[in-house]
């Protein structure tokens, strides 16, 4: 019974969090916590044990997602690089601070988390196509899709803060940092959807090995339930990839909308 949930688990997980490149932690984390209410089989789902188990499933789907990304020529290596430069110690952080929360407050801070990420995608934005750039501005991006081209501003004090906040939280509560990166991609650098999905993948990546490292030398992970996630998070995020290219850029932001204020309400109760 515990490998035939955790296999779904992993599979909804990875398939929804490579879809829209949030990495899935929002989807396991809440499941995982679900299930440790209801069945003695998952008495063993502590908040540091998920968040182990969580950094190192999205290592398995954000590489799975990534390289069908890569084919497609839809990640921005640059751009995702400036933005680990922050998001790779934040991670650190976030892993060492984990262990010092507990359930109750654990459930509360996450939920309020996903609410606030679900609010900032409700602001206007000035859609990226209209915006006007100098060609010798600083930090400006230009990225081909599709047979067009968009371009988007990145400033490298901007990535680096922001980076380094989405990291701490990514170690913390084992979301991968793609519910909050890829919403400030859009909203704050103007990248279109499918290009900030993309790149965030191959950021969780990174981040999600520095996160899981962290959590294994805390003595955080079980082991023995771990391989349980892994086949099923290859395959979500193999499909996840596959998923995004047949969606258009506003029904994956309108998605994930419903999706973080859903879980967001749900944890909130769970941790009142």
């Amino acid at each position: 019974m515990v490998v035939f949930v955790c296999l779904i688990i992993g599979v909804i997980t990875a398939l929804v969090g490579s879809a829209m490149g949030l990495g899935g932690g929002i989807v396991l984390i809440p499941s995982l916590l679900f299930m440790s209410t209801i069945s003695d089989s998952f008495s063993w789902a502590t908040p540091q044990a998920i968040v182990g188990i969580s950094l190192i499933t999205m290592v398995v789907t954000s590489l799975a997602s990534t390289l069908s990304y890569a084919k497609g020529k839809r990640v921005d290596y640059q751009a995702g690089a400036l933005f680990l430069t922050g998001s790779i110690p934040g991670g650190v952080v976030g892993s060492w601070l984990n262990q010092f929360v507990d359930t109750e407050s654990f459930l509360m801070y996450f939920g309020i988390l996903m609410i606030v990420i679900s609010l900032v995608l409700l602001l206007k934005k000035k859609p990226f196509a209209k915006r006007i750039y100098s060609e010798n501005e600083s930090g400006l991006r230009s990225f081909e899709l599709y047979g067009e081209t968009y371009y988007y501003k990145v400033s490298v004090f901007g990535a680096f803060l922001l980076s380094v906040i989405v990291g701490t939280l990514s170690g913390l509560f084992g979301i991968g940092g793609g519910s909050i990166m890829v919403p400030a991609m859009i909203l704050l650098f103007g990248f279109p959807a499918h290009i900030a999905t993309a790149t965030s993948m191959f950021m969780i990546f990174f981040v999600s090995i520095v996160g899981a490292t962290t959590h294994i030398s805390l003595g955080h992970i079980p082991w023995e339930y771990v391989l349980f996630f892994i086949p099923g998070s290859w395959i979500g995020g193999k499909l996840g990839a596959k998923v995004n290219q047949l969606m258009p850029g506003k029904t994956l932001e309108l998605i994930l909308r419903i999706l973080l204020v859903f879980i967001g309400l749900r944890m909130i109760y769970q941790g009142l």
